[in-house]
């Protein structure tokens, strides 16, 4: 069996929020619970019971919870969390109103900024004020295209006080791309930064604002945030005014609308690379519980720690960053690449703040490791106790690279849900060992499980991932999707009555889990389904690959397994270059993941949060145009997959 890489001590466990969850449980319910596999088998057994005692544990603000926990426990879609429930969102993320330190704000030219709990609060409270002097009441949208900035926190939670709908796009989005999403929920107020900066340039935005304001006819009051000049030229902008001289800076207090738990808080959007992007809309009570349990519970977070998580505004991390609020823990934002100026450039952020969980996706850390940065070695990270990583599956090798050259002692969690429930289907525990390659566990109150394609349940083997039970953070639905079918379609057509998630996953001996990738991405020669992420670990575990991309490839009545790699600079893909990374692959994974093509390009192309888009490529490979190409980072890069001779043979 395979040892651990973690093993929590005695006195963590015992002093973990998980730890006293379950000690709270016993008491008031007459339990004997012992540990973390007791609790998650009794939080499907008794749903209700964990996801109500849960929110009396961590103090959720509410005018009022009602005694229905679960209205339409068997109907997915259908259930309904909290019926009674009348809450706002904000005010539990604005729960502090003291001196302490609430946000940290960082870039990459080294400027800080940071707010008080206390400061905090009077910023939101002078522009929900100003939000409802514009006319905003429940239900209406509000859309930013802001870096992250604590302007972006403030704007989100002004909206949140007063019942609005927030929605947001980081500002590298282009033109279309912002109007594919904010088109469709027709806003009433935009709030947009004036510009940015990523590796070491700064990207003016009021150009393009104002063509997004031209195209957006819902558009009422258009705010501008300075962030790269102090007094930035408004008079291209019809209508456009500084958030500073629109704020009633007179206010102290906030009057919090008191909502139903399922009242709209976010619109999230899908990828948006097939298509017009989904847009998917998140309640306020099922964001919050949800959150806390992972914040509290799976990530040991509270009083007196920092979390950062390397993020944009446009991915739903940073949704699930900024709740940490709400369980008394300071967060850090962050603007800018996060390699420059240098490649250790967070972790110098890191020792500086002493930050206590930091969070990135898998890619930043596979790419610290190629560039052999050692932060364990070379910066002080005492009060660092937790790594928690998402966005792609983390390898074996990252596993080994962050327990060797950043430290030992620390609870590395390997996270994976999504931007559909903002959230997590199986994330990291601070009371269990870490093994590489695995998710420690699934979500507490989350009945996770891997089925065949033909529905049938597996205990061990690769299938499906999907979710049985009804949870709070799934969707109140899409937008403009009056009788659900979309979003039935979108989850629930596969299965009757069954979450599934699009994703190809796996439990472990250890009952955590490995996710080999989308469900939509795997491979399929010979009729043997193989996820991609077996196939980029061996791969890029070679120094030469920097980074690859895999697709199937219609051929002779069958499949073909193609293989694209960006290699290092001066390196060329050579016949004894593809030589090794087969045999790479075949000793570690099986002949039919060894490709038939490998070839060299010296781009991949990506979503604006870091995902690397095999559908986007594939279709270009067979011929097809892909659409909405804004929602890429570099849409060049599709033009390198087209018409290439090699694939013809």
């Amino acid at each position: 069996m395979a040892q651990p890489l973690w093993t929590p001590d005695p006195a963590r466990i015992a002093g973990s929020q998980i730890a006293h969850f379950i000690g709270h449980l016993n008491r008031h319910n007459g339990l004997s619970l012992q540990g973390f596999d007791d609790l998650y088998r009794w939080s499907l057994e008794d749903c209700e019971t964990f996801w109500s005692d849960l929110w009396d544990w961590s103090g959720v603000i509410a005018a009022a919870k009602g005694e229905t926990v679960l209205q339409h426990p068997g109907r997915m879609p259908g259930a309904r969390w909290f019926p009674d429930a009348r809450l706002n969102f904000a005010e539990n993320l604005l729960r502090r109103s003291d001196h302490g330190t609430a946000v940290v704000f960082r870039d990459e030219t080294d400027a800080r900024r940071s707010l008080s709990h206390a400061e905090l609060y009077q910023r939101v409270a002078e522009l929900a004020s100003a939000l409802r002097h514009f006319g905003i009441r429940p239900g209406d949208r509000v859309a930013g295209y802001m870096p992250n900035i604590p302007e972006t926190l403030i704007g989100m939670l002004a909206t949140s006080a007063v019942g609005g709908v927030w929605s947001s796009c980081s500002p590298d989005f282009g033109v279309h791309g912002v109007v594919d999403r904010f088109g469709q929920i027709a806003p009433r107020v935009l709030l947009s930064a004036d510009g940015y900066r990523y590796n070491g340039k700064r990207l003016d935005c009021l150009e393009r604002v104002g063509v997004i304001a031209s195209q957006i006819d819902s558009i009422e009051q258009l705010l501008i945030v300075p962030h790269l000049e102090d007094n930035p030229d408004l008079s291209r902008l019809k209508g456009a005014r500084l958030l500073a001289d629109s704020v009633d800076t007179g206010t102290t207090d906030i009057h919090f609308e008191q909502l139903p738990f399922d009242h709209p808080l976010y619109i999230l959007y899908s990828s948006g690379t097939t298509g017009v992007p989904k847009c998917i809309v998140h309640g306020a009570g099922g964001s919050l519980l949800q959150h806390l349990k992972e914040h509290r519970l799976h990530t040991d977070l509270g009083d007196g720690d920092l979390l950062f998580y390397y993020t944009t505004c446009g991915w739903m991390m940073w949704n699930w960053l900024v709740s940490a609020l709400a369980s008394d823990c300071s967060i850090l934002l962050y603007d800018g690449s996060p390699t420059a100026p240098k490649p250790e450039h967070l972790w110098d952020i890191a020792e500086q703040e002493g930050v206590s969980a930091f969070g990135a996706s898998a890619k930043y850390f596979a790419a610290l490791e190629k560039a052999g940065v050692c932060p364990g070695k070379s910066h002080s990270l005492q009060r660092l106790r937790s790594v928690l990583s998402t966005g792609s599956p983390l390898t074996h090798e990252s596993f080994d690279y962050i327990y060797r050259d950043i430290k030992q002692d620390l609870q590395l969690s390997s996270i994976s849900g999504g931007t559909d429930i903002i959230s997590c289907f199986a994330l990291g525990c601070p009371v269990l060992p870490v093994y590489k390659g695995e998710l420690q566990c699934r979500g507490l109150g989350m009945a996770v499980e891997i089925f065949d394609t033909d529905g049938t349940p597996l205990p061990r083997g690769k299938g499906e991932l999907v979710c049985t039970r009804p949870f709070p953070a799934m969707p109140i639905g899409f937008w403009n999707d009056p009788d659900g079918k979309r979003y039935h379609d979108a989850y629930f057509a596969r299965f009757e009555n069954v979450w599934a998630h699009g994703d190809f996953a796996e439990l472990t001996e250890h009952d955590g889990m490995i996710i080999h990738g989308r469900s939509d991405a795997v491979l399929n020669p010979g009729g043997v389904r193989i996820g991609t992420a077996e196939i980029y670990r061996q791969a890029e575990s070679l120094d030469e690959v920097l980074e690859s991309i895999c697709i199937g490839q219609p051929w002779q009545g069958d499949v073909r397994v193609v293989l694209f790699v960006r290699l290092r600079d001066g390196v060329t893909l050579d016949d004894e270059l593809r030589d090794r990374i087969r045999r790479r692959i075949r000793e570690n994974t099986t002949p039919r993941h060894v490709p038939s093509k490998i070839l060299q390009v010296s781009d991949i192309p990506r979503t604006i949060s870091g995902k690397i888009v095999e559908l986007a490529v594939r279709s270009i490979v067979m011929g097809e145009e892909v659409q909405n190409r804004d929602a890429l980072a570099n849409p060049q890069a599709l033009e390198l997959f087209r018409d290439l001779p090699e694939l013809q043979t």
